[in-house]
């Protein structure tokens, strides 16, 4: 911690990506080892469900999630087979999955009924506000909800209504949200964006994967566009990504891969990194070596 000399309150910054957010496991498990731990949190689909996991109980939070993403799998996120999300979009007109799994998820790994004063971390979550098409904060209430709001990719899973709004993806709008940390109150960043280093999405094959190969491509370039303007405030420290694994985002066959290099990519980084004031330290686009 001495050589990262990073200003407290230290916000870890969970980004979206779907399948992907297996890496921030081994990201996690690389700042705990180096003794860099995180006094806010705020996330961004999969990344706020990983980030309410760690805001709840910091200190067990390696363990729970690596439980939670050993069993994860495609059906149970992502329900029914093709004529299965043929009927859903026939009925709903708007999306191919219920959030039924989803939620199913949420309430095993971090708890029925959790509010946001449970968690022992202050922690922030980003949705879309469909009215505004602007990124939508939410840090007190249930979490279930505004959960499901954030990871709610349009065409994959229905908007969320929650407190008079109807709330998409926090990923079209601020799927690595370092502004929104900054406004917490962080001085440094720590950036955990699983879609982006690293990650090269898989030519699709379904039309649920088209929508996810769409939203990727638009979470790639808000990061790039925005970790400058967060750098020229206060430190960032960006993680690298593993070596790139070509695969969909809706593919959870990969997770123990994808654990295990983003894991080995953190640790080699952080060894040899040093902070000297705001700036950006890594940054989107960087891969780790193979």
């Amino acid at each position: 911690m001495a050589d990262l000399n990073l200003p407290r309150p230290i916000g870890f910054v969970l980004g979206g990506g779907a399948s992907l957010g297996a890496t921030q496991v081994g990201m996690l498990r690389a700042l705990d080892e180096a003794g860099v731990r995180p006094d806010l949190v705020t996330g961004t689909s999969v990344g706020s469900l990983n980030g309410a996991v760690l805001a709840l109980d910091p200190v067990g939070a390696l363990d729970r999630l690596g439980e939670t993403w050993a069993h994860m799998t495609r059906q149970e996120a992502f329900p029914g087979g093709v004529f299965s999300q043929v009927r859903t979009l026939r009925h709903t007109k708007i999306h191919l999955f219920p959030n039924s799994g989803l939620a199913t998820i949420i309430n095993d790994h971090v708890g029925a009924n959790v509010r946001f004063d449970d968690l022992k971390l202050p922690f922030g979550v980003v949705a879309t506000d469909i009215d505004t098409a602007g990124p939508f904060l939410v840090r007190s209430g249930e979490l279930l909800p505004i959960l499901l709001a954030s990871a709610a990719v349009p065409g994959i899973y229905p908007p969320v209504a929650y407190e008079g709004k109807l709330l998409y993806d926090g990923g079209l709008v601020a799927n690595v949200p370092m502004r929104q940390a900054l406004r917490m109150g962080a001085r440094s960043l720590v950036v955990l964006d699983c879609a982006f280093p690293g990650q090269v999405p898989s030519p699709p094959r379904t039309f649920a994967e088209v929508l996810m190969y769409t939203a990727m491509v638009s979470m790639r370039n808000q990061a790039v566009l925005e970790a400058p303007i967060a750098a020229a405030e206060v430190p960032v420290v960006y993680l690298p990504g593993p070596v790139p694994v070509r695969m969909s985002a809706l593919d959870f066959s990969h997770t123990d891969e994808l654990i295990i290099g983003a894991y080995h990519a953190a640790k080699r980084y952080l060894a040899g990194l040093r902070v000297d004031g705001p700036g950006l330290y890594g940054g989107p686009g960087i891969a780790a070596p193979a």
